[in-house]
């Protein structure tokens, strides 16, 4: 069932291209000020975008994408533990698990949108979260941002996006944040960062996300 649900993820990641073009569908979750609440309970957050920037939320029954015209593409997916996710969950224990729900359900949705999708690192940080996943993907052609880019010609080279996802265990839910660094591919030449410094300023970005969100107590209670 979870690889059905995962599906919503880059369901809604792929028609932001459209973001000024199109209307988003009604929310499934609940706006109240500046804050969002998902459907199934699992969190609320303060949004991270804004109407003056062309900031748009859009959501399923569990998923949620925020993003603007200019630098903002945060996925957050969120899933109930059932019982089988529940037994590898105590089985393998966290670390593994966390790989295991990466590798077998989230990593294949990106490989069916983009064939070229590689992972350049993953890293297990047991200090986020009391545990969580960080992994570092590269996809060909994945930007969210393309209308942005400096050089849009057609002989210029595919603009490689780069992704962070932290994927953890809070509450018998399991989380799922990706983020796009969205300077990669709109400071064309000007752009100087290496890996390891786009790893930290991902990971703050991703840290920054978890400070403005409120976890539900338990799977099935709003927070």
């Amino acid at each position: 069932m979870l690889r059905f649900l995962l599906l919503g993820l880059l369901a809604l990641h792929v028609p932001a291209l459209g973001l000024a073009q199109t209307e988003p569908p009604p929310l499934l979750g609940h706006v109240e000020g500046k804050t969002y609440t998902a459907p199934n309970g699992a969190f609320r957050i303060t949004i991270p975008v804004l109407p003056e920037l062309g900031g748009v939320v859009s959501d399923s029954e569990n998923v949620v994408v925020f993003q603007d015209q200019y630098s903002v593409h945060i996925i957050i997916a969120s899933f109930a533990q059932d019982a089988t996710q529940r037994w590898e969950f105590s089985t393998r224990g966290l670390k593994d698990y966390l790989g295991y729900f990466f590798y077998n359900f989230v990593l294949p949705d990106y490989q069916r949108t983009y064939k070229d999708v590689s992972i350049e690192t993953a890293d297990f940080a047991p200090q986020l979260l009391d545990g969580s996943l960080l992994v570092y993907a590269l996809l060909p052609g994945g930007t969210m941002f393309r209308h942005r880019l400096v050089e849009p010609s057609p002989d210029a080279p595919v603009p490689i996006a780069k992704r962070g996802n932290m994927i953890f265990v809070r509450n018998g839910f399991v989380y799922v944040i990706s983020l796009e660094l969205a300077e990669r591919v709109t400071e064309g030449r000007l752009y100087r960062l290496s890996p390891n410094e786009e790893n930290e300023v991902i990971r703050n970005r991703l840290a920054d996300v978890i400070h403005n969100m409120e976890f539900a107590r338990a799977a099935g209670r709003a927070p």
